[in-house]
């Protein structure tokens, strides 16, 4: 029989990733070059030069263990960041150190607060964990409701989520907002802003309040602006180096290998990608905007500051299921709100990308039949 503790490991939802290109290649007979993959937010132009460099540099080393607390690249971020190598900790993804997180600093039935609709793997984690996921409705067009959020908090939660540009609406958290979470959560609360998209914001996102609030942590990642979804490399970052030690001794010992930490620590350097990367996520951003301002079925939803957003069906006789599955006949990939969580089957999370990508999205809603 299985226990009620390992039954949440099971029971429960999983995540759904995007789609690979290869299913629309098997399924549908699609030839690759005509696919448009905005499904995974990953980065337009691909993988950073001098990341790719410098992975290549150091494959002889595959067969030597890398040194267990990603020591080199510690270094790297926090002379970027401003924060000591002791206040940063180094996860196989960002995903890693948010569910290393969950088990450190919340307890069984503990509570562990976020917004909804949210990235799915806070609830998920918190559940196998066997915490308390406890949510925050957004307002019209998913406006952060910080004051309700602020509310929320009054009830101590372990943990207070905030991303920031938020997945899936690509909302931006002020600066102000973050700090009235930081100084309204009890010493008991630790807020965790997770800007794994922050670049695509054009901001320097809040990093620097770090050295203001003892009770903030910054979580990052590789995998967007710098193009290294596939090597899997993210952090976390505090100005308390006390709240990143207990991550540091409960991570698996050696979670980044060395081509992770070659291509990261390179990556972090390539400051002429990442802009790349930028330019052309906020001009595709302004020009799909333009573009979807005269349909009618459906919808942009405003104010995205990260490299997706948001298209809202109003067409009656369609649903996010319906779309989803005429956009992948039609050689396009992107997010079915039916399976991101809390935001259901009246909108598609998409991705920015090449503007030959986004054409092709735009042809293939224009060329819905009505039902």
């Amino acid at each position: 029989m299985i226990s009620p503790s390992v039954s949440a490991l099971v029971d429960g939802e999983v995540y759904v990733p995007g789609l690979p290109a290869d299913h629309l290649v098997d399924t549908y007979g699609i030839p690759a070059d005509q696919i448009a993959k905005l499904g995974s937010a990953e980065n337009p132009h691909g993988t950073s030069p001098l990341a790719r460099r410098a992975v290549e540099q150091v494959l002889d080393r595959m067969s030597i263990y890398p040194e267990w607390t990603s020591r080199q690249l510690r270094e790297a971020i926090a002379r970027r960041y401003g924060v000591t190598p002791e206040g940063v900790v180094c996860g196989s993804g960002e995903t890693e150190v948010i569910a290393l997180v969950i088990r450190a600093y919340a307890g069984p039935g503990e509570p562990v607060l976020m917004h909804a609709p949210c990235f799915p793997l806070y609830r998920i984690f918190a559940t196998m964990e066997n915490r308390k996921p406890v949510y925050v409705p957004m307002g019209k067009d998913f406006n952060l409701e910080m004051d309700h959020y602020l509310d929320a908090l009054a009830s101590r939660p372990k943990i207070a989520f905030l991303t920031s540009p938020h997945n899936p609406s690509g909302q931006l958290v002020s600066e102000a907002d973050v700090r009235r979470v930081c100084e309204a959560a009890h010493e008991d609360t630790l807020v965790v802003l997770d800007e794994a998209y922050i670049h695509y914001s054009e901001t320097e996102g809040s990093v620097h309040l770090l050295r203001n609030y003892s009770n903030l942590m910054v979580l990052r990642t590789f995998s967007k602006a710098y193009g290294l979804a596939g090597l899997r490399v993210g952090f976390g970052m505090s100005g308390n180096a006390a709240l990143i030690e207990p991550l540091r001794r409960l991570k698996p010992t050696w979670n980044v290998g060395q081509l992770q930490l070659a291509g990261a620590i390179a990556g972090l350097q390539d400051d002429a990608h990442v802009a790349r990367a930028v330019k052309t996520v906020v001009e595709m951003r302004g020009y799909v905007a333009q573009q979807m301002a005269s349909m009618t079925r459906f919808r942009m939803v405003p104010h995205s500051r990260a490299n997706f957003f948001l298209t809202e069906i109003l067409d009656p006789a369609l649903d996010s299921d319906i779309v989803f599955e005429e956009l992948l006949k039609r050689g396009v990939i992107v997010k079915n709100g039916n399976h991101i969580e809390g935001l259901g089957s009246r909108y598609l999370r998409v991705d920015l990308n090449l503007k030959v990508h986004m054409d092709r999205f735009l042809n293939a809603l224009n060329d819905l039949p009505a039902r």
